[in-house]
């Protein structure tokens, strides 16, 4: 297994906070374990060169690929279930009422990986407008950093493990069987994702605020600076009486966090 020095190390993880907001400053020995096969693979005999190439910032696709190695895309159809519920119960109503002139919902699945999140809430959209849907327009912007990952969640192939937790009626409704392991997501809920490319490092300037934004289980790599910053750009980009939801595993300080505390991991812009 190859070396990292300390100094290739410092830089290394100083670079990914800065720029990805990713904190992996106690995470020597998982970069040296996840990465080392990959510089072989690369042709790099050692990580100095590796770390020079990656901090130059000229790959963008090598920095992404690095990413995906040191984090984990792991996800699931119906992931946090309550979440759904609470979607389904709460937020879908309050949101067709106040929407009832314009039918446009702006709905944001922030950190998206490999798409079950946004499909999983289309489905939920799909089912509560039922025959009035074609009249709405629920379109889900899903963003997420690595391209890879978003060409993933673009062909929307799974597998019969990850649609599992789903009931078997939307199984049949939603999805098109490809083969005896795999499936497809059927067209009609492709359409209402549309993916697109984001580091949430960035600041936030997309057209219209949001009614509602998922960031499930991306905050777990950032240190508590950079959460409550991007909790923050989160707030000023949701519409007041507009919800966030966080990963179960995550916490938002009650100190700084402009949101009001609904549930675990459900939050609410207080509404003016």
């Amino acid at each position: 297994m190859l070396t990292l020095t300390d100094s290739d190390f410092q830089n290394l993880y100083t670079y990914i906070k800065k720029n990805y907001g990713i904190d992996l400053s106690k995470k020597k020995q998982l970069i040296v374990s996840r990465l080392s096969n990959t510089l072989a693979a690369q042709g790099f005999s050692d990580f100095t060169s590796y770390v020079k190439d990656i901090t130059s910032g000229r790959d963008p696709e090598m920095v992404t690929a690095m990413l995906n190695k040191l984090t984990t895309n792991y996800t699931y159809f119906l992931r946090e279930e309550a979440h759904f519920q609470y979607f389904q119960e709460v937020v879908l109503p309050d949101l067709a009422k106040k929407h009832a002139r314009d039918k446009s919902l702006s709905i944001w699945s922030a950190g998206c990986s490999s798409g079950e999140e946004p499909y999983t809430i289309s489905i939920y959209l799909k089912e509560f407008f039922g025959a009035q849907a074609s009249q709405w327009d629920t379109r889900i912007l899903a963003t997420d950093i690595s391209q890879k990952i978003l060409n993933s969640a673009i062909a929307a192939t799974y597998s019969e493990e990850s649609i599992a937790p789903l009931p078997a009626s939307w199984k049949q409704k939603y999805f098109v069987k490809a083969n005896n392991s795999q499936y497809t997501v059927a067209p009609a809920l492709k359409q209402n994702v549309i993916f697109r490319p984001f580091n949430l490092m960035e600041p936030i300037q997309f057209k219209r605020k949001f009614d509602l934004i998922f960031c499930r289980n991306v905050m777990i790599y950032f240190d508590q600076d950079t959460k409550d910053a991007l909790v923050r750009r989160f707030y000023n980009a949701t519409v007041p009486g507009g919800h966030l939801f966080i990963g179960h595993s995550e916490g938002l300080t009650k100190a700084t966090c402009p949101y009001q505390y609904i549930q675990p991991a459900i939050y609410r812009k207080a509404s003016k």
